[in-house]
């Protein structure tokens, strides 16, 4: 099982895309998903971009990793 969290493609050279996790900028390939753009949510999985998410499943995914992080589950 993969748990992923979706990251934020802040540049685009050719087919590689510079995706933000919360700061920590990461390399992914989006030859799966050709049709993105810089602003776009994506999940990435083993250095591929596989889906593209809208904004708001995006960040309510964020809030949700960053309350378990946090320890905040009631």
């Amino acid at each position: 099982m993969c748990l992923a969290i979706p990251g934020k493609i802040v540049e685009i050279r050719g087919v590689v895309a510079i995706v933000d996790y919360g700061g920590v900028r990461r390399e992914a390939r989006i030859d799966f998903v050709p049709d993105v753009k810089q602003g776009d949510y994506v999940i990435v999985h083993t250095g591929f971009a596989i889906e593209k998410m809208d904004e708001e499943s995006a960040k309510k995914s964020i809030e949700a990793w960053d309350e378990i992080l946090e320890g905040d589950l009631e």
